[in-house]
């Protein structure tokens, strides 16, 4: 049976994309037939541009299941979050083909990593939150984080959200590109994420994600 694994974050633009290239890599290189795909990606035409990055990251070029759509399933012009950009652009979000593009993903690989659009709590519809869409299919979740002014806030809030639905914490991966630029900041945001982890979610991974030159 395939193993799904949601990767989402304590917020845009932390560092989703990146993570889920470079995990992918990792189980690769760990012999896994592992595959990536985004949820709903906004902001693009014609292709999901967090896709190609992971490929690039995964070093494998496209797949075939890239060129066909079905790791991008639902891809909308205008750079918002699921609900406005399909209203914008008088649309319906599929999700049941959303969904069979998943299970066609899990009949060909050993894994499946999915990308959320921003984070936790975007609504994919008028009435479905991201979270909830996760919670309904049991999808463990990876949290991406950083340390960033702010991310305790965030990274605490979004690991009670996902306790509060009974969502299983798969791990917490620490994106250090988006670190504060203040280097006490970090190393203390560090240290009390991980520690508050540790404590709560001990089955839970934790992942230091390096630094990847992105050209």
């Amino acid at each position: 049976m395939s193993r799904i694994v949601f990767v989402s974050g304590i917020d845009t633009e932390i560092g989703k994309t990146v993570v889920t290239g470079w995990l992918a890599q990792q189980w690769a290189a760990q012999g896994e037939e592992v595959i990536t795909q985004k949820l709903v990606q906004t902001g693009c035409v014609g292709a999901s541009d967090d896709i190609l990055l992971h490929r690039r990251i995964m070093g494998t070029g496209l797949f075939d299941e890239d060129r066909d759509g079905t790791t991008m399933p639902a891809l909308f012009a205008y750079p918002a979050s699921p609900h406005l950009a399909a209203r914008l652009e008088q649309r319906t979000l599929d999700l049941s083909a959303i969904e069979s593009a998943t299970a066609r993903l899990c009949e060909r690989y050993e894994t499946v990593l999915i990308e959320g659009a921003g984070g936790l709590m975007v609504p994919l519809t008028e009435q479905l939150l991201t979270i909830d869409y996760v919670a309904q299919k049991g999808w463990p979740v990876l949290l991406v984080t950083s340390g960033r002014l702010g991310s305790i806030n965030h990274t605490l809030l979004s690991l009670e959200a996902i306790a509060a639905r009974g969502i299983a914490l798969h791990g917490v991966a620490w994106n250090s590109r988006d670190d504060s630029s203040d280097e006490v900041i970090a190393a203390d945001s560090r240290g009390f994420i991980r520690d508050w982890v540790m404590k709560r979610f001990p089955d839970a991974v934790w992942y230091d994600v390096p630094r990847i030159d992105l050209g």
